[in-house]
């Protein structure tokens, strides 16, 4: 008994010389208005002058679904209710900071007109149609969840993570 505990102890203290990182939880939305997607122009690295959805880091004592109000109303000055959520994205290399995971929210507009903000250089509504061709390029994984965004709409009971096929 006492030579389990002192490996149990032993253990524990490796445990505690390590450094561990954590990965930095995010929220991202596909914003609808009709059949127009709201994005945004990043202002910064990375990806500086891509485009891309609306969304941000979770501040320390906020939920999510504030987070996303948040940011929504920071980037681009628009307003808008969340319906659901598409899902969540945590493939480690989805951001060359580092590791993010995120909760992404489907929204539909409210209110505002689109203006960059904070970290967006500008922001702008885009057609769908526009948004589907296998061409339109976006920052992040966002055209892998632009592209879910699609099956989602067409199945809105599914949702939707990193590795699903």
């Amino acid at each position: 008994m006492i030579s389990r505990c002192i490996k149990e102890e032993k253990s524990l203290e490796h445990k505690n010389d390590r450094e561990y990182k954590n990965p930095i939880p995010t929220v991202d939305l596909v914003v609808r208005k009709g059949n127009l997607i709201l994005l945004e122009q990043r202002g910064r690295e990375p990806f500086k002058g891509m485009r891309c959805l609306p969304g941000g880091h979770v501040d320390y004592g906020e939920t999510v679904e504030e987070t996303a109000l948040r940011e929504l109303q920071e980037e681009t000055a628009v307003q808008a209710k969340l319906v659901n959520i598409l899902g969540v994205f945590s493939d480690p290399k989805r951001d060359p900071r580092g590791q993010r995971v995120t909760t992404v929210f489907v929204a539909d507009w409210i209110d505002g007109d689109p203006v960059g903000g904070d970290d967006a250089k500008s922001a702008e509504w885009i057609n769908e149609a526009e948004l589907r061709s296998p061409s339109f390029r976006l920052a992040f994984d966002h055209s892998l969840i632009i592209r879910d965004y699609f099956r989602w709409k067409d199945f809105p009971t599914e949702t939707f993570w990193s590795t699903k096929e």
